[in-house]
């Protein structure tokens, strides 16, 4: 056999090789079984221990002025005779009302977003923080039409945790992520799912019609909590569910964060985003 014959056989078994190489191996890394405990256990603990310090409680309390009026001038038989003259009889009386929800730092000197009818009309806003500090917030900025608060707190120069936000374009139906919120009050809560839907209108909530849904369950008093991808960034802020009784059914929807940035850079000393607009 001569010389150039064996560097033929030669390469003729290498080029077969990798043929069964590259035609065998992807089947089997698809099939083959875990190697290793970590690849058996799977958990977001990580993620959640490193993001749920920067997811903080808002409650806010405002006082409501009612009147009180007596039972009797409400009687058909007296409005018989002194008609509605006394109807607006009564002594006023003070009633404090109060809100919860969840908000999410932004960055680490006090800036903090949440929904605007968590903090609508409120006398006054405290934000607790997930090691139980804390704060009285000012509102910086109040937006109706996107359903976005932002708030502001003195940490005293403190630096607080806070999440980066992600570039909501680039997620995608059926990404996992994780909801981060204060429901009913019980305390900090995490539930994951999926991203069910992109771009979702006809919420009825705002004028903003560019959704997140998801099937992470969301539930009263996640309103403003935190909705992260993968990498612990921001992606959300959960904002409604859709439900016939209430709780969740597996349809929530979250402002995406290039909205909730473009909110931020929006703020500014009158306490309003003031939009573009053409009179004619």
């Amino acid at each position: 056999m001569t010389k150039a014959v064996k560097i033929t056989l030669v390469f003729s078994v290498a080029a077969l090789a990798a043929m069964v190489l590259f035609s065998v191996a992807p089947a089997e890394a698809k099939r083959r079984l875990p190697q290793s405990q970590a690849e058996v256990k799977l958990s977001f603990s990580p993620l959640v221990e490193k993001a749920a310090p920067a997811v903080v409680n808002i409650y806010s309390r405002k006082i409501v002025r009612t009147r009180q009026v007596i039972p009797l001038f409400n009687d058909p038989f007296f409005r018989r005779f002194f008609g509605n003259q006394f109807s607006g009889q009564g002594r006023m009386r003070e009633k404090v009302q109060k809100s919860l929800g969840s908000g999410v730092i932004i960055d680490g000197k006090g800036l903090i977003v949440t929904n605007n009818h968590v903090i609508e009309g409120a006398d006054q806003v405290t934000v607790v923080l997930s090691d139980r500090r804390e704060y009285d917030a000012k509102i910086a900025l109040a937006d109706e039409r996107s359903d976005l608060a932002i708030l502001r707190v003195d940490v005293k120069g403190e630096d607080l945790p806070f999440l980066e936000l992600s570039d909501s374009d680039e997620i995608k139906v059926g990404d996992l992520v994780l909801a981060i919120g204060n429901p009913f009050g019980v305390g900090q809560t995490v539930t994951s799912g999926i991203v069910s839907a992109l771009a979702r209108t006809g919420i009825g909530i705002s004028d903003f019609n560019s959704f997140i849904q998801t099937d992470a369950a969301i539930n009263p008093g996640n309103s403003g909590g935190a909705l992260l991808d993968m990498d612990g960034r921001l992606i959300g802020i959960n904002t409604a569910i859709f439900s016939k009784s209430g709780g969740s059914l597996g349809i929530g929807f979250a402002v995406p964060s290039n909205m909730v940035r473009t909110i931020i850079a929006s703020t500014g000393k009158k306490g309003r985003l003031v939009r573009p607009w053409l009179g004619a």
